[in-house]
């Protein structure tokens, strides 16, 4: 059978890591979708090769580092992570020559935490202690920073948080990404915000294209950004087991961004779709991700049918093995615990 123009077309050799991050698929969700008449689309981004989203800003930020001369070969990154982004400059930074310190709090899952350590990260990890206090695990890293940089080090403070590198990444790539695999039929998109890159940079790119699009931000409780996006209130009740997400604060990516509206989801109705997603659809996410479909399922619901929402599948369900898959951590929490693990 002469096979040279059937079947899938696979994508050119990537000629480093850097050509294989982004270009991630969209999948459709199918009981989302079923549930709410819509069309809800999940941006697949643990199929970037450190597993996240967090490899596009990354990439993003070590490049534009690049072009500004303040990394220059053999340098060392510095960054203040709750793990994804660590895991995205240390690898991207492997295999470009640079070596990467990682500063993140000490409360984040064991598996990234070995994840860092195994991929060759200086990891130094931190109390966990609100952005207020001088000891937060970004204080320390831009304090680390600007010592070897004093020291005459070649060193840059990556501030995922605040470098619109970050944003302007995604407003290069998944924006458009996203843009041109719905053919410019999408309707909303919802995303909750750690540094608020992805958000923005999404929110840059379709607003741009089409003026109209809704752009929901997704919150966990015990974060501001909610309160901020509805009210300018920035009070902070309750608190979630998701990590990586969720601010007291607003980053500086986020900083001039049209956002239409938000939405508080509670950490049960995350797992909820964490869940389901697993047992009906094959589909392995983290909790934030279990947070953006659920989010999407409000919109969704609110626009009425026939509308497309995409969201972000930010990272994979491996990474939280030893919390959201672990009954005993559940209950302690007071959380639904996965059917096929309850027993």
């Amino acid at each position: 059978m002469d096979i040279s123009n059937s079947g899938p077309h696979a994508p050119p050799i990537a000629s480093a890591l850097a050509d294989a991050i982004g270009n991630t698929p969209l999948i459709k969700l199918r009981r989302a979708s079923e549930a709410t008449g819509c069309t809800i689309l999940g941006k697949a981004e643990f199929m970037n090769p450190g597993g996240s989203v967090k490899d596009r800003a990354a990439l993003a930020i070590i490049q534009d580092a690049e072009r500004s001369g303040a990394l220059r070969p053999g340098g060392i990154i510095v960054e203040g992570t709750a793990g994804n982004t660590g895991i995205g400059l240390t690898l991207v930074g492997n295999s470009l020559g640079y070596r990467s310190v990682i500063v993140m709090p000490d409360t984040q899952s064991i598996e990234k935490i070995e994840y860092l350590r195994m991929i060759g990260a200086d990891l130094r990890l931190v109390p966990a202690k609100p952005y207020r206090d001088p000891g937060n695990y970004v204080h320390v890293s831009r304090r680390m920073a600007e010592e070897m940089v004093g020291q005459g080090i070649n060193a840059v403070w990556a501030n995922q948080f605040d470098n619109t590198a970050n944003r302007d990444g995604h407003a290069a790539t998944t924006g458009p990404e996203i843009w041109q695999q719905t053919n410019g039929q999408v309707d909303a998109f919802t995303c909750a915000c750690g540094s608020g890159g992805t958000l923005a940079g999404v929110s840059m790119a379709l607003k741009k294209l089409r003026p109209g699009v809704r752009i929901v931000l997704a919150d966990p409780e015990g974060s501001a950004l909610f309160g901020w996006v509805k009210s300018n209130d920035m009070t902070v009740q309750g608190s979630s087991i998701t990590e990586g997400i969720g601010q007291g604060r607003v980053p500086g990516n986020l900083a001039d961004i049209s956002i239409d509206d938000a939405v508080r989801i509670p950490d049960a109705e995350a797992l909820h779709q964490v869940f389901d997603l697993l047992w009906y659809e094959g589909i392995s996410v983290g909790g934030s991700a279990g947070l953006n479909v659920a989010a999407a399922v409000r919109v969704a619901k609110a626009m009425g049918p026939g509308h497309t929402i995409v969201t972000i599948l930010c990272d994979g369900g491996a990474r939280y093995q030893s919390k959201l898959f672990n009954p005993e951590f559940l209950m302690g929490k007071h959380l639904p615990v996965p059917p096929w693990l309850a027993g």
